[in-house]
């Protein structure tokens, strides 16, 4: 195990992630290492993987993509038995890539960072997607979760007519109240050791707060750092965060004006209903050359050069285009006007499903100035200065993540005082933490789930269940257009499909018998001779057969049909099947670098 893993809760986290196929949850307090964490599980593991995030700084952070973007799940709420409906109803069918198809058919890992602002809706419908293009018996799939986060920092966003939806299907929409995860198992793993902040005042002061035992004295600590004059100078390297995005705006502006370039403005359009409060950015954009800027909506080109929350500074402009500068990329991004529409959500109840009315559009450059931010959007960041104006608190977790961005108590400027009034808790999230921490994992436990994970792994070596799919998807096109499929291919392909059943699928299901029979008699994998022999065999058999039934048919069928519409839905079938068969073999030449069996044993 590499030694950056190197207290016993990261050790036991790398384990769990690693070695079993446990969904896991894996939180701390902040500054604990969650996302050093995950840089270097990333680094590690030999586990096929993605990483997303509910938000784009959130994806940034993390090194990963924003969720709606990777499944393309439309923005609102997803009510659990009508998620198919939601994306046919609402004019948002989700038409995921093949390339994404094929990563998630592949995929073992699902890492899911900042889990405490993702909606129990929106996993449930990771769920659902998932399901729909892996295993649709298993939850997520058959995928492998690790959701990274901490319930006391920042919560999901919940807008009262979402929740006025969801409000019948759900206790809470924090993440752990999704159908999915309550119907599922999962180990909880909770890191202790804060590495941020090395002040041990700091972190009680910290503490107390996260832990909503905040007292007098405690505050008037905190307060002391009080200064609501303060105004230092650009190159003392604060950064200020705010409750609300007004209070940045107003940030920006000033760091704006200090500017000597030209200003230049490019005003928004608007069509039909979009409230102002609602704007994704200003519906006058002020910029010069040299204006720190971030990006808030995702490129939607094939080239993807931005997306929500990247940052860059200013460098040219046009009429039609703004050129920014990322440090991320070579070249200057050259940014054109973007769309957003003001969606209104109702209940179809005939149908049953949740109905969109897009009812206005706000057109603009998707830039907005950035000296300044959120305290939302710095969820994950470390900074050494920062100016917190947290006054106006209104959410659960905001004022601990706050203060938690900074590494030492002397780096913290308040511009607004700190009272027990802004600092909000959330009574279940209270319940659900202190249940965690009554449930740890213990060495027996993860015995048995890197058993149960090494048998998996096994069994699935020698499944076949991908390429009957496909057989099944080919014959069904075939059934159904016997007078366009020419008999001399029906028939090869049905005599293929016999032998692929007869002398692969049912040998696979008896030797599936023998793996447990073996196992029950000695569940040491690693250590079991008999079973080290037969899996030696059956690699040998397997890759035989299936060589010389399945890929031999794909490589030397030819579909030459004259119904173009049936030719071409047939080679979609062969082309994935192709892909299938590929990863298949590549289990079967993995194992056979081992020391060969002679022909004479290769019967199983």
């Amino acid at each position: 195990m590499p030694n950056r893993f190197n207290t016993p809760q990261l050790k036991r986290a790398f384990e769990f992630a690693e070695y079993t196929g446990c969904h896991i949850f894996l939180t701390g307090k902040a500054g604990t290492g969650k996302t050093t964490f995950l840089h270097n599980y990333k680094k590690s593991s030999s586990k096929r993987m993605i990483i997303v995030a509910p938000t784009g700084v959130a994806a940034i952070n993390a090194g990963g993509v924003t969720i709606h973007s990777f499944f393309q799940l439309p923005f609102g709420p997803h009510l659990p038995e009508t998620i198919y409906k939601t994306h046919k109803s609402s004019g948002h069918v989700q038409k995921l890539s093949q390339i994404k198809k094929d990563i998630i058919r592949n995929l073992e890992l699902l890492i899911i960072d900042e889990i405490s602002m993702v909606r129990a809706d929106l996993l449930d419908a990771i769920d659902d997607t998932l399901r729909r293009f892996k295993d649709r018996f298993l939850p997520f799939g058959g995928v492998q979760l690790l959701m990274i986060g901490d319930l006391q920092q920042l919560p999901p966003i919940v807008p009262r007519d979402e929740w006025q939806l969801l409000q019948d299907y759900y206790d809470t929409l924090f993440f752990y109240g999704s159908n999915v995860l309550k119907h599922t198992n999962y180990t909880r793993i909770e890191l202790t050791h804060i590495f941020r902040q090395n002040d041990d005042h700091f972190i009680y002061l910290l503490n107390k707060i996260r832990d909503n035992e905040i007292d007098k004295e405690t505050l008037e600590i905190l307060n002391e750092r009080y200064q609501p004059q303060f105004d230092p100078s650009d190159d003392e390297g604060y950064i200020t965060l705010t409750t609300h995005n007004k209070q940045a705006n107003k940030i920006n502006r000033a760091k704006l004006r200090k500017l000597s370039t030209e200003k230049f403005i490019r005003e928004a359009e608007i069509d039909g209903v979009f409230p102002e409060q609602a704007y994704p950015t200003d519906g006058k954009l002020t910029l010069k050359i040299g204006a720190q800027v971030m990006f808030v909506k995702n490129d939607n080109s094939k080239e993807k050069t931005f997306y929500n929350g990247k940052i860059g500074t200013v460098v040219d402009f046009t009429d039609d285009c703004i050129y920014v500068k990322c440090p991320q990329n070579t070249g200057n991004i050259a940014v054109e006007r973007m769309s957003w529409h003001n969606i209104q959500y109702t209940i179809d109840e005939e149908k049953e499903s949740i109905k969109e009315n897009v009812i206005g559009s706000f057109t603009q450059f998707p830039l907005k100035l950035a000296w300044a931010i959120t305290i939302h959007k710095s969820q994950g960041l470390t900074f050494e200065k920062a100016i917190i104006d947290a006054g106006a608190a209104f959410a659960h977790g905001q004022v601990y993540v706050a203060l938690s961005r900074c590494k030492s108590l002397d780096g913290i400027v308040l511009i607004s005082p700190i009272s027990k009034t802004c600092i909000k808790h959330d009574y279940g999230v209270l319940q659900f933490m202190n249940d965690i921490e009554n449930d740890v994992p213990d060495e027996q436990y993860f015995d048995q789930c890197k058993l149960d994970y090494q048998l998996l792994l096994l069994k699935k070596r020698f499944n076949f269940t991908p390429i009957e799919q496909h057989m099944r998807s080919i014959l069904k096109i075939i059934n159904k257009n016997k007078q366009s499929v020419p008999k001399k291919l029906a028939e090869t392909i049905l005599h293929v499909d016999e032998s692929f059943r007869n002398e692969i699928v049912d040998v696979s299901f008896r030797f599936e018998k023998q793996i447990d029979r073996l196992v029950a008699e000695n569940a040491n994998i690693d250590e079991n001779i008999l079973l080290q022999e037969r899996i030696q065999k059956a690699c040998i058999y397997f890759k035989e057969k299936f060589e010389s039934i399945i890929v031999r048919f794909v490589k030397e069928i030819s579909v030459d049909i004259k119904n173009e519409k049936v030719g071409e839905s047939l080679k979609k079938h062969l082309a994935r099947m192709e892909s299938d068969i590929s990863t298949k073999l590549a289990h079967f030449h993995e194992k056979n670098q081992e020391k060969e069996c002679s022909p004479s044993e290769q019967k199983l």
